[in-house]
């Protein structure tokens, strides 16, 4: 079983290889606080949406490991939304799910539209 240690390295590279980005929709994430996307008084529960989270590509439970190659940065709302779905698509397709809602303005919350958090 991955170490702690390990998968917060992972996700740290992901994020610094991604510049920052969700792997799925493109929102500017934080890693280590909210504060690092200067958001002011948002309430934490919609600030967690955008922390960035370590996603297996491969589940772990479909065989993947917890290794580079297989570990991409995500912002918590799209690892949690494709992790909801009864059999969680394949990254590629929910990509391009993700990017279509994104592209109209509706993955996300408003706020986090008008903070320029999405590209």
């Amino acid at each position: 079983m991955p170490s702690s240690n390990q998968i917060q390295l992972l996700r740290r590279r992901a994020f610094n290889r991604q510049g920052g980005r969700c792997y799925y929709c493109g929102v500017c994430m934080w890693l280590e606080s909210p504060d690092e996307l200067l958001l002011g008084t948002r309430s934490h529960r919609a600030i967690e949406k955008v922390r960035c989270t370590a996603e297996h590509l491969i589940a772990q439970c479909d065989g993947g490991r917890t290794a580079a190659t297989n570990i991409v940065a995500a912002c918590a709302r799209c690892n949690r939304g494709r992790h909801k779905l009864h059999k969680p698509p394949e990254p590629i397709d929910y990509r391009q799910h993700v990017a279509r809602q994104a592209a109209q303005r509706c993955w996300h919350q408003r706020w986090v539209y008008e903070a320029g958090l999405v590209l």
